[in-house]
């Protein structure tokens, strides 16, 4: 393989769940990445690709472990890639807060150091990591976005900056807000500096307001309305707010009784492949 190294394969409905290891020259350390790889490839069909970004404190393995996307992901033929949500190493800047440093690149491009030595999340998910996906594996040009919680902000903020690139954005509870919420504010601080008009960029409220009438994207969140992190983050509602002013009709349901973890996107993680594959597949 052209740049990197698989380290694992294992079969799963009949596809290959496959972990691999490559030097980024982007983050300046090793990344690993895991990519579900539906059977019909092995039948000579390129196949779409969907791009999955995870939440704080979580590597590339907690989807792909805990999800169960497979299954429908090969029914309907799609290629499933999860990054780690940070660069890693004992060289990378870290932090002993859970929410800041190694597992919580918040999928932005640091500008303040040390961290812009390594964490350019948001350059490695629009630029490195597609370009060897690119090259490694039989895939069509279409890709679709996804994530959870911070990784539902990542999707959020990449899909909408790069319309042109992913066909589709969904999210599970992402933070939508994050210029206004004590993780974001945290991160954007330490990783960005305190000029909040840096922060912009990475705020899918602000480039909701700001980019109006020129979105062309479809977007999916769910949210569930026993999460934690619902309020005191505020998750979805701010994204939900802009969009009705706007007039943009963002699909956003919200569901009693779950929370903020893995169980809540295993019950819905089939609708959200759906809803990609119509878009990943239309002519």
């Amino acid at each position: 393989m052209n740049g990197i190294e698989r380290v694992s394969s294992t079969t799963c409905f009949g596809g290959q769940q496959q972990r691999f290891k490559h030097a980024s020259s982007v983050l300046n350390c090793d990344m690993f990445f895991s990519v579900f790889v539906p059977p019909q490839v092995s039948q000579g069909e390129r196949l779409p690709v969907l791009y999955w970004l995870s939440g704080l404190t979580c590597t590339d393995e907690n989807f792909v472990t805990k999800a169960g996307a497979q299954r429908t992901a090969a029914e309907l033929g799609i290629i499933i890639v999860a990054p780690d949500t940070s660069p890693r190493g004992k060289d990378v800047a870290d932090d002993e807060n859970y929410d800041l440093g190694q597992g919580a690149g918040f999928y932005l491009n640091a500008t303040q150091p040390p961290w812009n030595k390594h964490y350019k999340m948001y350059d490695y998910i629009v630029e490195e990591l597609p370009a060897l996906i690119q090259a490694n594996f039989h895939v069509k040009p279409k890709s679709a976005i996804a994530g959870h919680s911070m990784g539902g902000h990542g999707a959020l903020v990449i899909g909408l900056s790069h319309m042109q690139q992913f066909t589709s954005i969904s999210a599970f509870a992402p933070i939508v807000n994050p210029s206004n919420c004590p993780w974001g504010i945290k991160a954007f601080n330490t990783y960005l500096g305190d000029n909040q008009s840096n922060w912009e960029q990475y705020d899918a409220c602000k480039m909701l307001k700001q980019q109006g009438s020129f979105l062309q994207i479809p977007i999916k969140i769910d949210q569930g309305l026993e999460d934690d992190f619902l309020q005191n983050q505020r998750l979805t509602r701010p994204f939900e707010e802009q969009a009705k002013k706007i007039n943009y009709p963002a699909q956003i349901s919200y569901f009693p009784g779950y929370d903020h973890s893995y169980f809540f996107i295993a019950s819905y993680i089939d609708a959200h492949l759906r809803f990609h594959h119509q878009y990943l597949t239309k002519q």
